[in-house]
């Protein structure tokens, strides 16, 4: 009888646990599913091909958003070529060369300060040290550097993540057979790591594409077209920026809703690309 209770007690706790993990998953993924389903319908009918190949006109009433396109790739690219060579640098050199641990405990703890800090500080930073100082004014390299500060941290903790996952034993067999320090880290730890290295790459990206404050201060907020070459001295707004614009201070919801379409759609597919990449990669390591 006793059996019996204590049955009835363990199924009752159990449908009551899963109950409550069901209404939690909910709970989670309930407001991600409706803000998505909300900014698509939405923003997606607002779309079209004149709003995203041709520069706004105020002579003619015509909106259309190619130049914050096209910012925003230069802005991505640039901040990508800078900060994955000082990032990935960083770890390489505070995972296998750095012997003062105590050094690496403090660069370490400055990187995770760094990652905490408010976007906004960055872009008031980036503002005083990079469009005044160095006298670049505002102007997309300005708002490029102030990003390359932002995601540094993150791109150096996930490199050092990846890199202690390669097991030291292949970095023993390789000194064993006569390899140098450059060589083993060149031929045998970065392919083994290189899945974390590229998914943290992508992360950042995803990051890049969502921001705004800093580059509100740094990047600005001008609607020109220009070249890669030129653009890059000049001032001009990103998506993210040109969202805010046109939400805010002209009034066009829909356009800024087709904006937030084009932000949510590229945000799904570098996640998914980053998750390809990692599952491509552990499949190759198994192989």
């Amino acid at each position: 009888m006793t059996g019996k209770k204590l049955s009835a007690k363990r199924r009752a706790y159990v449908g009551i646990m899963k109950t409550l993990m069901y209404i939690s998953a909910g709970l989670t993924c309930g407001p991600v599913i409706f803000m998505v389903a909300f900014v698509m319908i939405k923003g997606l009918p607002n779309i079209t091909w004149e709003l995203l190949s041709t520069s706004p006109s105020y002579l003619s009433d015509r909106i259309g958003i190619l130049p914050d396109i096209l910012n925003t790739i230069y802005i991505v690219v640039t901040s990508i070529i800078i900060v994955v060579p000082l990032g990935a640098g960083a770890a390489i050199y505070l995972n296998e060369y750095a012997s003062n641990k105590k050094l690496v405990s403090v660069i370490e703890y400055a990187a995770e300060t760094l990652s905490g800090i408010p976007s906004i500080i960055y872009g008031l930073v980036g503002m005083l040290f990079f469009c005044q100082f160095c006298g670049l004014k505002t102007s997309i390299i300005a708002g490029a550097l102030t990003l390359v500060m932002m995601n540094l941290p993150t791109v150096m903790r996930t490199t050092e993540e990846s890199l202690r996952t390669v097991p030291q034993s292949y970095r023993e067999g390789a000194f064993g057979l006569g390899a140098q320090k450059w060589r083993v880290i060149r031929t045998v730890v970065l392919p083994g790591c290189i899945d974390g290295i590229i998914t943290g790459c992508i992360l950042s990206v995803g990051r890049i594409l969502g921001e705004s404050a800093a580059l509100l201060f740094t990047a600005g907020i001008a609607h020109t077209l220009n070249n890669f070459i030129s653009g890059l001295t000049s001032s001009g707004s990103t998506l993210t920026v040109a969202l805010y614009v046109y939400a805010k201070e002209r009034g066009e919801f829909g356009i800024a809703f087709a904006i937030a379409a084009i932000l949510m759609i590229l945000t799904i597919i570098i996640n998914l690309a980053a998750e390809l990449v990692s599952k491509y990669f552990r499949r190759k390591k198994e192989l």
